[in-house]
């Protein structure tokens, strides 16, 4: 292994999502369809912190559902893992999703009613973890994330960031093979944003495979790889040594 631009680079490492030919079209109806994204092509290496960037209506949207198996392509194929997601079943991408997926979104999906930690221990839930170790292990992300004194706070009584840091936690409770971020600075001030970022770069130096699907150029100071992508189609990919 060898450090570049400050991350540790595994050379040779195997591919942990790759994406082949992609295309989602949509049917709008009467004879009427739309092409979200088409063509894409490109793959990502364990361990890798990768920016998807493009502007507004690019298709990052639809491209991260069918990345993180909430969508399935019209065309192409998904391979999580070398395994091939296009010839499972729904309850089988299903399981494979809550496995080796983790999802932080720009609007952060807390759920109002449930305190920071509640929140955190959701996931947890679906696979029937005791209760007192999903406290455990919820407690211990938070704290890890800078929020032991907010554990018992509803949504409504955090910041911005914390909601965000919350989500993150979130992400992590399940201890996935990818994190999946949507817009994590859409909803933040530039300072706060930057904090955000800065979580996503020391999750990265401690060997989690992260894909951020953004708009905002400052996400590229991080990443090894950004993926450009404009009207649907990848128009560059820049390897960043």
């Amino acid at each position: 292994m060898k450090l570049v631009r400050g991350h540790v680079h595994k050379e040779d490492e195997r591919e942990i999502l790759k994406l082949e030919n992609v295309c989602k079209i949509y049917n709008l109806g009467k004879s009427s369809e739309t092409t979200a994204v088409c063509g894409i092509d490109f793959h990502v290496h364990v361990g890798e912190l990768t920016g998807i960037l493009g502007p507004s209506g690019s298709g990052k949207s639809t491209l991260l559902h069918i990345m993180g198996l909430l969508d399935r392509p019209t065309e192409g194929k998904v391979y999580i893992d070398n395994t091939d997601t296009s010839k499972m079943s729904d309850p089988e991408q299903a399981r494979i999703r809550g496995k080796k997926i983790g999802f932080i979104f720009q609007a952060y999906n807390l759920i109002s009613s449930l305190t920071a930690q509640e929140n955190v221990e959701l996931p947890l839930i679906i696979y029937d973890i005791p209760a007192d170790e999903r406290r455990r292990k919820a407690k211990k992300i938070l704290e890890r994330l800078g929020l032991g004194a907010r554990l018992n706070h509803l949504p409504g009584q955090l910041s911005g960031g914390e909601k965000q840091r919350v989500a993150i936690a979130r992400a992590l409770i399940n201890d996935p093979e990818i994190l999946l971020a949507d817009e994590p600075t859409g909803n933040l001030d530039s300072k706060t944003g930057q904090e955000v970022l800065k979580i996503f770069e020391e999750l990265h130096l401690d060997g989690k495979t992260i894909i951020i699907i953004t708009h905002d150029e400052s996400i590229v100071s991080i990443t090894e790889k950004v993926v450009r992508i404009k009207d649907g189609k990848v128009v560059k990919i820049e390897v960043l040594t």
